[in-house]
């Protein structure tokens, strides 16, 4: 069998391993019941539509002719490295210094993985999805997360 379209292939054979495995390790975990669902319930469903979403694109990446194959290129390592960074940095600064400066902190970083910076389209980012996480973690669910550093508070 041909492979038509790379990236579909890579992509679609990715999607369908991460959805396996999610899918595999919460058999690990109690499945409750429909009712009260377990804390396998999610991650096995998602896996599952994730594994199914992977074998689509591995279908469509098999059957259906793209022209010139679509070939994958070069790796984007900045990209990949300051997506990582982000995410790293995040786990350490919410704890220290609080969700209003950890997740403008989040988008700075996050941004410079791109080509283009623009301060407005940081700061209208920052504001909003500081507001929106303040409203749906902390207030909508009550999570107690630090809102500012430590040293503020008290």
């Amino acid at each position: 069998m041909k492979i038509k379209s790379e990236k579909d292939f890579w992509s679609g054979l990715m999607f369908l391993a991460i959805g396996v495995g999610f899918a595999v390790g919460a058999l690990n975990y109690s499945f409750g019941v429909s009712a009260r669902p377990g804390p396998a319930y999610f991650p096995f469903g998602l896996g599952l539509l994730t594994a199914l979403l992977g074998a689509i694109i591995l279908f469509k990446a098999l059957t259906i002719e793209v022209e010139g194959g679509d070939k994958i290129g070069r790796w984007a390592f900045r990209p990949l490295i300051m997506i990582s960074a982000t995410v790293a940095i995040f786990g350490w600064t919410l704890p220290h210094v609080g969700l209003v400066l950890a997740l403008p902190i989040l988008v700075l970083v996050a941004s410079l993985a791109g080509n283009e910076f623009h301060w407005r389209d940081w700061i209208v980012s920052s504001v909003v999805l500081t507001l929106g996480s303040w409203g749906a973690f902390v207030y909508g669910l009550g999570l107690i997360i630090p809102l500012w550093p430590a040293f503020l508070v008290n």
